[in-house]
């Protein structure tokens, strides 16, 4: 009998190693994609080192090579914005007071639901976030100024290609808001909860908590016209970004990302969206009305591909990437989908080269509202 409970524990504890050891994205094996994989949308493949027009639409393949833009560097005599930093503590928060899961643990699958996932190590938790607000030096006192709203902040990389495609007339002057994350990934963090959860939250904590902060704090106006608001991010961040826009059209009309994960990660289970972000080009997208946006997105060829134990179908990013730009090209959305060649997950050489052209891409015909006095 002994020698009996002596195996089954053996058995058990081997089970839960591999377990564990399943869940890292860094040890995971991820295979490097075809862009002309059958499936996969119809692209163009460009001359290597260059991008899109910020004139065109639709789909588009580059690299292997990825070198920065000019407008990514520090360039002489171009003038700089004013950024201000801040630091957010949870207790002043009404909306996220905060939440953590406890350190090497994950959760498991619902057996009776694959796409389910049981987290049973989530707790309040306190956390800190940090804000970045960058200013252009040629925002008039006063004026209602466009603005960027970026997650997993700060974005120092936005700060400079603003200030270098400002001072060249690409973009209008706008103010970039850079919000860090309250902390941790995926199911059962905050970051997890903030960025992941398939509602307006957290355009809805953007608007009443943040917003209102950094006009106080850095003496400026941030207009209310969504024309002139964009959403950014990368990851679970990029996620988040189009949740912004999607359940809140009325606030944000312009979205950039970079590596989107539109896959099932969404905590906690929701019937409403039982596949998380993986829902927005299964069922969301094709099953609703076409929206006010315009949607920049990335994906590298080397994305992550089921880096966790949920064994659900919905956990590749560079398919799910592919059938979101299947999903707003059918419903004739405003899109541009870069496949990068020789990148991993939101690629800062990708980033570099792609981002000044994005954004120049992304505000190519905005007029500000016109003020009725």
């Amino acid at each position: 009998m002994k020698l009996v409970k002596l195996i089954n524990r053996t058995i058990a504890f081997t089970a839960l190693f591999q377990v564990v050891c399943s869940i890292s994205p860094v040890t995971a094996q991820v295979p490097t994609r075809d862009p002309h994989t059958p499936g996969y949308v119809s692209a163009k493949e460009l001359p290597d080192g260059t991008n899109p027009s910020p004139g065109s639409n639709g789909n588009f393949i580059i690299g292997p090579t990825h070198d920065p833009a000019p407008e990514s560097l520090v360039q002489a005599n171009v003038p700089q914005g004013t950024i201000y930093r801040f630091t957010i503590d949870s207790k002043d928060s009404k909306i996220y007071p905060g939440i953590a899961r406890e350190p090497n643990t994950f959760g498991i699958p619902d057996t009776a639901n694959p796409a389910k996932l049981i987290v049973t190590t989530s707790h309040p938790a306190p956390y800190t976030r940090q804000l970045a607000v960058y200013v252009p030096k040629q925002y008039i006192a006063g004026s209602a100024a466009p603005f960027i709203v970026g997650t997993d902040g700060p974005d120092n990389l936005l700060f400079t290609v603003l200030d270098n495609l400002i001072a060249e007339g690409k973009v209008p002057p706008m103010v970039a808001i850079s919000i860090g994350n309250g902390s941790g990934d995926a199911q059962g963090s905050e970051r997890g909860l903030e960025y992941d959860t398939m509602s307006g939250v957290y355009a809805e904590f953007v608007e009443n908590e943040i917003l209102p902060l950094v006009e106080s704090k850095c003496q400026v106006k941030l207009t209310k016209d969504p024309a002139g608001r964009a959403t950014m991010g990368g990851s679970s961040g990029a996620s988040c970004a189009l949740i912004m826009a999607w359940y809140h059209p009325e606030l944000y009309h312009l979205v950039l990302n970079y590596s989107g994960t539109y896959i099932n990660q969404q905590w906690p289970y929701n019937p409403k969206t039982p596949q998380g972000a993986w829902g927005f080009h299964e069922t969301i997208i094709p099953n609703s009305r076409l929206k006010p946006l315009r949607i920049w997105m990335e994906v590298g060829d080397r994305d992550l591909f089921n880096p966790n134990i949920m064994r659900d179908g919905m956990h590749d990013w560079v398919l799910a990437n592919e059938n979101m730009a299947k999903a707003l090209a059918a419903k004739n959305y405003q899109y541009q989908f870069i496949f990068a060649r020789n990148a991993g997950h939101v690629d800062y050489k990708v980033k570099q080269q792609t981002l000044p052209e994005a954004l120049e891409w992304l505000w190519r015909d905005y007029k500000p509202a016109l003020v009725v006095k």
